[in-house]
């Protein structure tokens, strides 16, 4: 009797190959991070050309975000390692840009670190409470996200022939500073919530 051929590399929860469009596309999303930073750097950061090329390369980057995850519950392709590596993907494209912006002079820098002690905080807190459930994302997590997507976009754009450029880019980052501040402590009060339940529900049930 033959041995069985060994498995594709697989999931080792799930069973659900690794080797799959979702997580294609969260790579290809990592991929883009150094190319975007590249280009927003070149000519000294200021190259307008440079400067649409590396917006059109966040943009797409940010759209594959959208595209994965709607794949992966489609098709039944979750996996863990898609679980994890989306979120770093996420931090990723939004931390290089921001940090980006602030080296080049073009974003203050309590922005970007307000920012990413948010998100950075917030993944840490899934890990936290990964084994007692999953916090959905809200409507206000899902604002957030999109008015960071513009407000990135419209930094990393320079249209010097629109005089209400800057001051409409700079209403739009407010309005993710506030976003992101406001959800963020609304997801630590969910996640003390959910682990304090669980840990209650485990005590009762010993």
């Amino acid at each position: 009797m033959r041995p069985p051929k060994p498995a594709a590399a697989g999931d080792l929860v799930s069973g659900t190959s690794i080797v799959n469009t979702a997580n294609f596309l969260t790579l290809l999303r990592i991929a883009c991070v150094p190319v975007m930073v590249v280009l927003l750097f070149a000519e000294g950061g200021h190259d307008s050309t440079f400067r649409w090329w590396a917006a059109g390369v966040f943009v797409f980057a940010a759209l594959t975000d959208l595209v994965d995850g709607a794949i992966a519950r489609r098709r039944g392709l979750v996996t863990n390692f898609g679980k994890i590596a989306d979120p770093i993907a996420d931090k990723a494209l939004i931390g290089a840009a921001l940090v980006s912006l602030s080296v080049l002079a073009d974003l203050a820098w309590w922005v970007t670190i307000v920012i990413l002690v948010r998100e950075l905080g917030i993944t840490v807190l899934r890990f936290w409470v990964i084994e007692h459930g999953v916090i959905p994302a809200s409507r206000g997590g899902k604002a957030k996200t999109v008015a960071q997507g513009i407000a990135i976009t419209m930094y990393l754009l320079e249209v010097p022939d629109l005089p209400w450029w800057s001051t409409a880019s700079m209403l739009m980052m407010a309005i993710a500073v506030v976003l992101t501040v406001i959800t963020g402590i609304d997801y630590v009060v969910r996640a003390v919530h959910l682990r304090t339940k669980s840990k209650a529900n485990s005590s009762k049930a010993s």
